[in-house]
């Protein structure tokens, strides 16, 4: 990783890109909605362990770590984590943000493949990283709402081109993979403008594990409103998700990646007689994100990857890249020791953490 000045000249010379990029994406946007799922496959720790409690839909019970169990999975709870940002999944891509069911499908087998284990944003930032043993935290997010992102047919089922079917897909096939992910959306969720569709849909996602959160009622690009504005396009958002059955947002993605004037309205204030305070809000690139017990962690712009190849500005900003780069660095990447009660790290960078959240730190 590199330095803080560093690392921040690229956070802000890469929001600009995605944000110019975006800007053109969305002016293409169609508008036209799209609405097969299979069963969740759980998934179970392997290796000596005994069960905790039982966990939320989708996730492998606990382990119990110690420091000679933690050496031996080579846990690093304190390594680095790729939180993937996707836009539209189209079956023709019309901008370089947009990926391809196919593409879609490619890279989820991948990550499958190499071992990650999806978790929701709302459980990154809150450390609730419930994931076996020897295995990797990724967190698959998608921004806007799209109709590409989730529809359902005349059988109830998510639409297998979409990204959830996509998703329910690569599950079924890979027993380990839970399938989960983000969905930030705005005032009109997946393409649908009658409060039912709207609300059957987001109750679809909440019941099978899949977070539907806050991306602002209209998209606007935060840094240049006032702070009221700002607040009132959170809150606007919030009170939909309310009414369409969702719980408070913990999490947000910021539209274009781009922070408000004096940061803190992203993630904390009130308007209109409606408080909100997310546990995280999200860029738009372009580095895998600091661990959530990192000292460093800021929840106030945590860092993203965007799907993509290797062409153009994306030959060291994107999703294929730093996939590899994490490859080719397994000493950097964040591997789970399956305990979700202890933060299990090298004895190394046992400086590098802060443990106020009441976990046991195991350092080996």
């Amino acid at each position: 990783m590199r330095s803080s000045a560093s690392l921040t000249r690229i956070i802000v010379v890469a929001n600009a890109v995605v944000i110019t990029i975006a800007v053109i994406g969305l002016a293409l946007m169609p508008g036209e909605p799209r609405p097969h799922a299979r069963p969740q496959a759980g998934a179970t720790v392997q290796g000596s362990a005994e069960p905790s409690e039982p966990t939320p839909v989708g996730q492998p019970p606990g382990v119990v770590s110690t420091p000679e169990f933690a050496k031996q999975v080579r846990a690093n709870e304190a390594g680095l984590v790729p939180v993937l940002m996707y836009h539209r999944i189209l079956a023709k891509r019309r901008a370089s943000l947009d990926r391809t069911p196919a593409q879609l499908r490619k890279e989820l087998e991948k990550l499958a493949e190499r071992g990650y284990v999806p978790i929701t944003a709302a459980e990154f930032v809150r450390g609730e990283i419930r994931v076996p043993a020897g295995k990797f935290p990724v967190v698959l997010t998608f921004d806007d709402g799209h109709p590409s992102h989730f529809g359902l047919g005349p059988d109830g089922r998510p639409l297998p081109d979409t990204a959830v079917g996509v998703i329910q897909d690569v599950a079924a096939r890979h027993p380990g993979f839970r399938p989960v992910a983000t969905f930030w959306i705005s005032k009109e969720p997946f393409g649908l403008r009658e409060h039912d569709a709207q609300a059957a849909a987001v109750r679809w996602l909440t019941d099978h594990g899949y977070e539907v959160a806050n991306h602002t009622w209209s998209h606007p690009d935060l840094r240049t409103l006032k702070r009221k504005k700002v607040k009132e396009q959170i809150v606007r958002l919030e009170r939909l998700l309310k009414k369409l059955g969702a719980p408070p947002s913990q999490t947000m993605a910021l539209p274009y990646g781009s922070l408000p004037k004096g940061k803190k309205p992203a993630r904390t204030g009130s308007w209109d007689g409606t408080r909100y305070d997310f546990a995280g809000v999200f860029l738009a690139g372009a580095e895998p994100s600091l661990s959530p017990y990192a000292k460093k962690f800021d929840r106030g712009a945590i860092q993203r990857i965007q799907s993509n190849g290797k062409k153009g500005e994306c030959r060291k900003w994107c999703s294929q890249y730093w996939l590899d780069w994490l490859d080719r660095h397994p000493g950097k990447r964040y591997v789970s020791d399956g305990d979700p009660d202890r933060i299990s790290i090298p004895e190394k960078v046992r400086g590098n953490i802060i443990a106020k959240r009441g976990l046991q730190v195991i350092a080996y």
